[in-house]
């Protein structure tokens, strides 16, 4: 792998009898062998025996185990003495801070349930996540506390607000506003609250690409799971600091980052958010040897000019782990920046994060790859019929824990939407994946963006990559649309082009005629500005597919033109 890792072999195999996409391990380790915990044993743990030593740099602004411990301590007294008991929620609208640290084990200790939300959020998006997990207090930053005031008189269960930051006693209206230091007024006493690994620690919420965003039972054991697993993707080593940017309402920064190295005792440096011509300055500030990042930060880096903090760094990262990343960017990690790892072979989602990745230690496999199924799941990849599909043809893929606490604890007030997602008991991903003959996964799209079209299965994933080829695609969706008849769905193209682009929607259904298989090139194909996105920046296929054919949607049917399958001679 580049950067010392040995060579082991995988202890598992893929169930191919019949030749047939069904994972499962050879092992035969017992149901629940994995060690169940809590944050709190860790944070207790280091507390004491690293009491000194730096958990976080925060951009210059250290953290250390001894803080962590005795700063939550005196928090969930705070907490405690503003009415939060045990099973409660408290939401938190923060961005990256130590604050935002501390705050989490503080409601953990109380047997609390905290939750985080994307501080991107405004108006309906915010007000429904509030509504929803019942929260009675609000911990933000003062910068998103004008957001949280304008809708607090449709959120009748908000009681109080703390505020992180400079307070000049905003808030006369319907909810009391308190600066966040008086919540360290609460003492330190113990707190005897006694958490199983089994407790609801947060609630996580899915972005909401196809309907209202649903909250995750995040379990302590479960958040604590994902933490082990990142280091049996990427082992822990001697003076080891993992830079990240990601924000700590995502599980991944949350679970695998954050979660991580407290239970491994390790250190991390954290961004308050990513910046291309500041980030080799970060890393040579905070002597990163590791980084996590987003898939969209890697061709940023990739593609960016030289720096002297850059020269100096090369070789300084040990490992980045990002998911996906092209043959291409993992290249110029390891030529141009020395970076003697590059981690990208991992799935996951909220439900069930790192559901798949590749044993520190193993074989490099194709680079395109999401490496084999995690050994805490057992992996099957369906058709439509329920029964695994050959090797080689997508299908849905379903996951199930091998462990305990391996998974989310089901959606939040949804019990039916968990039980529609656990069809024979498996985990419904909601994502077309394909297996090899080794066992190795490979994404091919969302199952509700794979389209069918002439008799053949299409992937808007790959159709939307082919597209971004040409050379005036900025942007595009692809998806279906009513006819205009109303009886039939046809394939549309929303596209969003370069500012000084001046083709038009014929061009590009020729470009599309030569460039894709006939059965997916679009019938319809509607230029616009921008593509509708929810606060993320995922695409909302689901308001497109509403829309359906627009008063600006070229139909290449009105135009005379077909659609044929084209002969080769």
């Amino acid at each position: 792998m580049g950067f010392d890792v040995g060579a082991k072999t995988r202890s598992l195999r893929a169930n191919i009898r019949g030749g047939r996409s069904y994972f499962v391990w050879s092992d035969d380790r017992a149901w629940g062998d994995r060690p169940s915990e809590t944050l709190l044993d860790s944070l207790t743990r280091f507390g004491r025996e690293k009491r000194d030593e730096v958990f976080v740099d925060f951009e210059g602004e250290l953290l250390t185990f001894g803080d962590l411990d005795e700063r939550s301590l005196r928090v969930a007294n705070g907490l405690r003495a503003a009415g939060v008991t045990r099973g409660d929620t408290v939401a938190m609208l923060m961005d990256n801070s130590l604050e935002a640290i501390v705050m989490p084990c503080a409601i953990a200790r109380l047997g609390a349930i905290w939750v985080p939300i994307n501080t991107a959020f405004r108006g309906e998006f915010l007000r429904h996540q509030l509504s929803d997990c019942e929260a009675g207090i609000v911990v933000c930053d003062r910068e998103h506390l004008d957001a949280l005031l304008a809708i607090a008189n449709e959120l009748p269960n908000i009681r109080r607000i703390f505020v992180c930051g400079k307070h000049d006693g905003e808030g006369a209206g319907p909810v009391p506003v308190d600066p966040v230091e008086k919540l360290y007024e609460g003492g330190s006493a113990p707190i005897d609250e006694a958490v199983l690994p089994t407790d609801i620690a947060c609630l996580i919420y899915t972005s909401g690409t196809t309907g209202p965003s649903k909250g995750c039972m995040v379990s302590h054991n479960y958040l604590c799971s994902i933490g082990r697993r990142r280091h049996r993707s990427v082992e822990p080593f001697p003076g080891e600091v993992t830079w990240t940017s990601l924000p700590l309402f995502h599980i991944a920064a949350l679970g695998a980052v954050l979660i991580a190295y407290l239970l491994a005792g390790g250190r991390v440096a954290l961004a308050r958010q990513f910046s291309v011509s500041g980030f080799w300055d970060e890393i040579e500030r905070s002597r990163a040897t590791s980084a996590v990042m987003l898939a969209s930060m890697i061709p940023l880096l990739a593609d960016a000019p030289d720096n002297d903090a850059m020269k100096r760094c090369h070789g300084q990262l040990k490992v980045v782990t990002g998911v996906p990343m092209s043959a291409k960017d993992r290249k110029q990690f390891m030529d141009r920046f020395g970076v003697g790892y590059v981690n990208s072979f991992a799935y996951g989602q909220t439900e069930a994060n790192l559901a798949s990745l590749l044993p520190w230690g193993d074989s490099i496999p194709p680079l395109d790859s999401m490496g084999p199924p995690s050994e805490d799941f057992d992996a099957m990849i369906a058709g439509e019929d329920g029964r695994p599909t050959p090797i080689g043809e997508p299908g849905e893929l379903l996951v199930r824990p091998r462990q305990a606490g391996a998974m989310f604890s089901g959606y939040w007030r949804q019990p039916e939407a968990t039980l529609d997602a656990m069809t024979d008991m498996w985990w419904h991903t909601g994502d077309f994946v394909r297996m090899d003959e080794d066992g190795y996964l490979y994404f091919v799209d969302r199952k509700k963006d794979y389209l069918r079209s002439r008799g053949e299965n299409i992937s808007s994933f790959e159709v939307e990559s082919a597209m971004l080829r040409h050379g005036d695609v900025r942007e595009v969706a692809f998806h279906t649309a009513p006819g205009p008849s109303g009886r039939e769905e046809a394939l549309k193209a929303t596209v969003v082009l370069e500012e000084e682009s001046s083709i038009r929607e014929r061009a590009l259904f020729e470009w599309a005629t030569d460039n894709l298989p006939y059965f997916a090139v679009p019938r319809f194909i509607e230029l616009r500005a921008e593509i509708p996105k929810n606060p993320i920046g995922r695409v909302q296929k689901h308001e497109l597919r509403k829309q359906g054919v627009t008063d600006q949607t070229w139909d290449c049917e009105a135009e005379g033109l077909t659609i044929r399958r084209k002969r080769t001679s």
